[in-house]
C-alpha cells in the first residue's frame, strides 16, 4: 500500500476512534458524558424542551420522558432489543430510522452501539452535570505521590495511571518562566529575570516567581483582555455608522479590578447594579459601563421599540453567557431547544434590566464622533479638579457680588470675568474624559414578544425572575432589582456555585489552552461534558471556599504539576491522547494576537508600560476606513509614545477591526467571546513581515543587537536570540542567521536607497551613528527572529 494512502487511513481511523468518547470505550457508559450528548445534538430540536414545536409528544431530555411506565415507554432497561429507542435509531427503514432522513442528521455507528450499550447497562440517567450543585469527593491516590504538588495533580495522575499513561517531563526553567510571564503578564521575561531564575537553587523558587508576576500590573493587563472579550467592550457602538463612544474608563477599572484582587462575587456585582449600592464609589459607577458598552445604533430613524428589543436580547445573550455559561438567547422567539429555558425565562430576565436609563440616546444620538450616549459622567484628573473648585468658587463670589453691586462699570467688569471663568470651565469639560454609567429610572413595562417580535404586543406583561427551573427569587423589595439578581449570581444557597464552576472553567481554559469543559460558554446540551467534571467540581468548591478570590484560584492552578508539565509529546502520547484530553502534557498553542503585538515591542525596546488611558491608534493602512460612513472618517495614527502601547489598548473598531488584530484572530467584539480561534494563515505570517510596527521593532531590536550585541556577528545573533526567545541558538540556528545577516548585507550595499528605507520604517528616531547597510541587514535578521513560531507561541 503506498504511504500517502497508508497515512491517510491511519488518519481517517484515528478521527473516526473519536466519535467513542474514550472513557466510554475504557468501560461502563456514563449518561452525561456518551448519551446526553448524543440525543441532543441528534434528539431534543423535535423531543426537547420546547413544547412549541415537539413532535408525539415526546420529551427526551427528561428521565420521565424516556423511561415511562406505560405503554408508552420507549425503553426496556436492559432490554435494548426490546426498546422501541434502540430499535429506532438503528432502524434501516427509511420511513422508520430516527432522526429521520430529512432532518439533516444521522447517528454513526458508534453512536448507536453506545446507546444500546447503555440500555443493556440498565439505562442509568442523570441530571444534567452543569445544573447540578458541585459536590466535595475525596481526592484520588495515586501511586506515583512524588509527583503531586497538590489536588489537582491527584485527579489528573489518577486518571494517567487508569490509563497507563505517563505525565510529561516537568518543563525547563527557561521554557517555565516563559510559560508564567505570558500567561501572567502577557510579556516576555527579560533576559536578566531568565537568568536570575535560572540560577536560582531554592525549592520556592518557583513559588517566588509565581508571585512576583501575580503582584505585577501588568498582571491586570493581561486578565483583562480575556474579560474585555467576554463583555464584548470596543470603543465604538457597532451598528449603522459605527462611531466613537466614550467607554475606556470601564477596561481601566477592569484592569484595576484584577491588580486590586476585587472578589469575583463583588467584580459581577459592580459590574451589573454598582449603581444600586449604597452611596457607591465612583469606580463602582464606572464599572457599570458593563450595561452600556453593548451595540447601539444612533442613525437618526431608528424605531425606539426595536431597538430597546434588540438591545435587551443582547443584553441578556451576553448576561448568561458571561455569568451562567448559557444560551439564553435562543429563548428570544420560543422556548429553548435543548436546554431547560423558556421563552417567558427569557423576558423575565430582560426585566431585571428595564431600568436602564437608554432612552437619551435614542432621542440624541448623532453622527459626530464620539457619539452622544448619556447618561455619561466627566472623570477629573486630581488638577482639574482644583482648577475647577477655584473656578467655581470664583463663580459664587461673583454672582454674589452682582446681586449687591449697583454701579453698571461695575457689574460690566464682573460679568466679563464670569464669562471668561464659565468658558474656562467649559474647557475643562471638552478635555476631560467621560464614560458611559447606568443610571436607573422607572422600569419600562416588558412583555414577553411571540417569536421575538417587537411589533406584537400580545405576549403577556412579566416581571423580574430568574429561570424557573431554577427556583424563585425572593426580595424585599415590590420589584426585583439588577443588585438582587448579582447577589443570586454569588449566593451559595442560588446560583452561586454553578457560576464558579463556569468561571473555574475558564481560569483553567487560559492557562491550560482549552477548558475542563470544552465548550466554555455553552454549558446546555450543546456543549461538551467536561473532562474531569470532579476536578472542575472541586476546582468550584475552592473558590467558593476562598471567598471568590481570583488570584488564589489562578495561583492554584500555575503551582500543580500539571501546569508545568512539558509541551513536547513523544509519540506514544499522541497515539495514546492525540488532543490530550486527559492533560500527559502541557499545551502549545499561538499567543493571543495583543501579547503578539506586545512581545515584538518589549523585545525591542519600545514598548511603553504606562497603565490605563484613552485608547491608541498604531499604525494602519490607508483606506481601511473607506466604507466607514455617518460620518465619513479618515484614520489618524497617533504620533507620540502611543504608539507603542500594549494592545489592550487599541481602539477597538467593531466593523473596522484593526488589520494586525484580525489576523491573528482577535474578535470583532458584537457577541461575547469567550474563546478565541487559533488559525494558521499566510496573512498572519506576512502581517508579522510588514506590519510597520514589527518592521519597525525589528529595526529597533537591530539597533540594540549592534550596539550592546558584542564585537563579532556570531556573538551578536547570541545575543538577539536570547532576547527573542530566552534561549541560546543551536549550532545550525546560528548558522542559518549568518547565513542571512551576509546576504542581506550584500543586498542592501546593492541598494542602498532600500536600505535607508527600511531603517527609517516608522515615528522611532534611527541612530544616526550606525552604518545604514549594517543597520539594514541586521534588520532582516531581527524580523526573521520575530518571526520564529518559537516567539509568537506560549509553549
Amino acid at each position: 500500500m503506498p504511504w500517502v494512502i497508508l497515512r491517510s487511513l491511519i488518519c481517517f481511523l484515528a478521527v473516526l476512534s473519536l466519535c467513542v468518547p474514550p472513557e466510554a470505550a475504557a468501560g461502563k457508559v456514563d449518561f452525561n458524558r456518551d448519551i446526553r450528548p448524543i440525543l441532543s445534538r441528534n434528539c431534543f430540536h423535535c423531543h426537547g424542551p420546547d413544547a412549541t414545536h415537539r413532535e408525539a409528544d415526546l420529551r427526551l431530555d427528561r428521565e420521565q420522558g424516556l423511561k415511562a411506565t406505560d405503554e408508552s415507554a420507549i425503553i426496556h432497561p436492559g432490554q435494548p432489543d426490546q426498546s422501541v429507542l434502540f430499535e429506532r435509531v438503528s432502524s434501516k427503514d427509511p420511513d422508520l430510522v430516527m432522526p429521520p432522513a430529512d432532518s439533516g442528521k444521522k447517528l454513526k455507528p458508534t453512536e448507536v452501539n453506545l446507546i444500546r450499550q447503555w440500555i443493556a447497562e440498565g439505562s442509568p440517567w442523570s441530571q444534567h452535570w452543569s445544573y447540578v450543585i458541585p459536590q466535595p469527593v475525596k481526592t484520588p491516590t495515586v501511586n506515583d505521590q512524588n509527583w503531586t504538588v497538590n489536588w489537582i495533580d491527584n485527579f489528573i495522575l489518577s486518571r494517567l495511571e487508569a490509563e497507563n499513561l505517563k505525565p510529561a517531563e516537568e518543563a525547563d526553567k527557561v521554557t517555565l518562566i516563559r510559560r508564567l510571564s505570558f500567561d501572567l503578564t502577557g510579556l516576555p521575561p527579560t533576559p536578566a529575570e531568565v537568568k536570575r531564575f535560572v540560577d536560582d537553587p531554592s525549592p520556592a523558587a518557583y513559588e517566588k516567581l509565581v508571585d512576583r508576576l501575580l503582584a505585577s500590573p501588568h498582571y491586570g493587563e493581561r486578565m483583562a483582555i480575556y474579560w474585555l472579550d467576554l463583555v464584548r467592550f470596543a470603543d465604538t457602538v457597532g451598528y449603522h455608522g459605527d462611531q466613537d463612544h466614550h467607554i475606556s474608563p470601564y477596561r481601566d477599572y477592569v484592569i484595576d479590578a484584577f491588580n486590586q484582587n476585587l472578589s469575583y462575587d463583588q467584580f459581577v456585582r459592580e459590574q451589573l447594579a454598582g449603581d444600586l449600592l449604597p452611596e457607591p464609589t465612583l469606580q463602582q459607577k464606572i464599572a457599570t459601563g458593563y450595561n452600556r458598552v453593548l451595540q447601539t445604533s444612533h442613525e437618526g430613524g431608528v424605531q425606539r421599540k426595536e431597538y430597546l428589543a434588540i438591545y435587551a436580547a443582547d443584553r441578556i445573550r451576553n448576561f448568561s453567557g458571561v455569568f451562567m455559561g448559557a444560551t439564553m438567547g435562543c429563548c428570544q422567539c420560543h422556548d429553548h431547544k435543548y436546554d431547560p429555558y423558556t421563552i417567558k425565562d427569557f423576558y423575565s430576565m430582560v426585566s431585571f434590566f428595564a431600568d436602564i436609563d437608554e432612552d437619551q440616546h435614542l432621542r440624541r444620538g448623532a453622527d459626530r464622533i464620539p457619539t452622544i450616549r448619556e447618561p455619561e459622567i466627566f472623570l477629573y484628573t486630581d488638577q482639574e479638579n482644583a482648577q475647577i473648585a477655584q473656578i467655581e468658587s470664583r463663580i459664587r463670589t461673583i454672582e454674589m457680588s452682582l446681586k449687591s453691586t449697583e454701579q453698571k462699570q461695575g457689574q460690566q467688569q464682573l460679568k466679563q470675568e464670569l464669562e471668561k471663568l464659565k468658558k474656562s470651565r467649559g474647557a475643562i469639560d471638552r478635555s476631560a474624559m467621560k464614560t458611559m454609567i447606568t443610571v436607573s429610572i422607572k422600569p419600562r413595562e416588558i412583555r414577553i414578544l411571540p417569536r421575538g417580535n417587537w411589533l406584537d404586543e400580545s405576549g403577556r406583561v412579566v416581571q423580574p425572575a430568574i429561570p424557573e427551573f431554577l427556583g424563585t427569587l425572593k426580595s424585599d423589595h415590590a420589584r426585583l432589582t439588577r443588585l438582587d439578581l448579582a447577589d443570586w449570581l454569588s449566593d451559595r444557597q442560588g446560583y452561586g456555585p454553578l457560576m464558579a464552576r463556569v468561571m473555574a472553567n475558564r481560569f483553567w481554559y487560559l492557562f491550560f489552552g482549552r477548558g475542563i469543559a470544552p465548550v466554555l460558554d455553552d454549558f446546555g446540551g450543546q456543549g461538551g461534558p467536561p473532562h474531569y467534571p470532579e476536578l472542575l467540581d472541586q476546582l468550584a468548591i475552592k473558590f467558593l471556599n476562598d471567598q471568590w478570590d481570583m488570584k488564589q484560584m489562578v495561583k492554584f492552578i500555575v503551582m500543580s504539576r500539571a501546569y508545568r508539565q512539558s509541551s513536547i509529546e513523544s509519540t506514544e502520547q499522541r497515539t495514546a491522547d492525540p488532543f490530550n484530553h486527559w492533560l500527559n502534557r502541557q499545551a502549545r498553542f499561538r499567543l493571543p494576537a495583543e501579547m503578539i503585538r506586545d512581545n515584538a515591542l518589549a523585545v525591542s525596546g519600545l514598548l511603553v508600560t504606562e497603565i490605563g488611558g484613552p485608547s491608541v491608534k498604531p499604525y494602519q493602512p490607508a483606506g481601511y476606513y473607506r466604507h466607514l460612513n455617518f460620518p465619513k472618517r479618515k484614520y489618524v495614527a497617533d504620533t507620540d509614545d502611543r504608539q507603542w502601547r500594549r494592545g489592550l489598548y487599541v481602539h477597538w473598531q467593531r466593523q473596522f477591526l484593526h488589520p494586525m488584530l484580525k489576523a491573528f484572530d482577535a474578535p470583532s467584539r458584537e457577541e461575547c467571546t469567550a474563546q478565541r480561534p487559533r488559525s494558521n494563515t499566510p496573512i498572519a505570517a506576512m502581517t508579522l513581515l510588514n506590519d510597520p510596527t514589527f518592521v519597525e521593532s525589528s529595526r529597533k531590536f537591530a539597533e540594540d543587537v549592534v550596539r550592546n550585541g558584542g564585537i563579532s556577528d556570531s556573538a551578536k545573533i547570541q545575543y538577539a536570540f536570547i532576547k527573542a526567545t530566552s534561549r541560546q541558538p543551536e549550532k545550525m540556528e546560528l548558522e542559518v542567521l549568518l547565513t542571512l545577516l551576509n546576504s542581506n548585507r550584500t543586498a542592501f550595499s546593492a541598494k542602498p536607497n532600500s536600505a535607508e528605507s527600511l531603517t527609517h520604517t516608522g515615528l522611532a528616531t534611527t541612530n544616526s551613528n550606525l552604518d545604514t547597510i549594517e543597520l539594514a541587514a541586521w534588520t532582516e535578521v531581527a524580523r526573521a527572529l520575530l518571526n520564529l513560531n518559537e516567539v509568537v507561541t506560549r509553549n
